[in-house]
């Protein structure tokens, strides 16, 4: 059985700049973390796994269904969902509306059910709204539904963006950063929303995450990005005591990787 999701050799250049170099990497199931210091390639790796970049060499599969070339809606449409480093919520729309625009891919309306405001449409619009309403409970903003986007605390906001991304149905979740800025009671609270998901409804999820707490806690294997190689995959405790992990982070053979370093 071909794994869920496989990346095979993916090599990026941008001119002179080797940013990936015959990188692999593959999840079935559960949770992955891709860490590395700054500038090691996660967020490019990222970026041609969901078709914003392409590959200059190696293949990307997803169930076997080659993904490199496909426009990055495409990959939405076939189960795999992604937020960024950077916040990117709809500021100006409310909570509901910004998970309401992450079900675009699965609505089944043409333009003439919007127009004419049928049967069809009334009732899909309900239970898109029902849906969007379960998803905001799922990560404990039921109660914010109506808010402006803008307006909620950044540990929402964070928790906004994962219910919208959930809103695509998503089998594979891709996920940049996703405890950025938030207190280690908002990571641990996450970290719990991100196992009940695996558990509940199966979702395989990658994360790039530079606390190092968060990766040790949730991950069920961890990657490492150095300079666009990895250099080293394996379970959490396996991978912390890496040499060339701990050279990479600490430019030393001493202690354990940083914990407050960036991945």
């Amino acid at each position: 059985m071909p794994a869920r999701f496989e990346a095979l050799g993916v090599t990026k250049r941008f001119g002179g700049l080797t940013a990936l170099a015959a990188v692999d990497f593959a999840l079935d199931t559960g949770i992955s973390s891709i860490i590395g210091p700054n500038g090691a390639g996660k967020t490019t790796l990222f970026n041609i796994f969901t078709g914003l970049y392409g590959a200059d060499e190696g293949r990307v599969t997803f169930r076997g269904q080659p993904l490199l070339g496909l426009r990055p809606d495409q990959i939405t449409a076939l189960g795999i969902c992604r937020t960024f480093q950077n916040i990117r919520l709809f500021a100006n729309m409310t909570a509901i509306e910004n998970v309401l625009v992450g079900m675009n891919t699965r609505v089944a309306l043409g333009l003439w059910d919007v127009l004419s405001h049928r049967r069809r449409f009334r009732r899909t619009e309900g239970e898109l709204a029902a849906r969007a309403v379960a998803l905001l409970d799922r990560v404990g903003l039921q109660a914010n539904a109506n808010d402006v986007a803008r307006n909620l605390p950044y540990g929402d906001q964070r928790r906004l963006e994962l219910a919208r991304a959930l809103g695509s149905e998503p089998t594979l979740l891709l996920l940049d950063e996703p405890t950025a800025g938030m207190t280690q009671g908002e990571a641990g609270a996450l970290m719990r929303l991100l196992r009940g998901l695996v558990a509940e409804l199966g979702l395989a999820i990658i994360l790039i995450e530079h606390n190092m707490r968060v990766v040790m806690e949730v991950s069920d294997r961890v990657a490492v990005l150095d300079h666009g190689e990895k250099i080293a995959e394996g379970p959490p405790r396996e991978v912390q005591s890496n040499a060339r992990v701990i050279e990479a982070y600490l430019g030393t053979r001493g202690s354990g990787p940083a914990r407050t370093r960036r991945a």
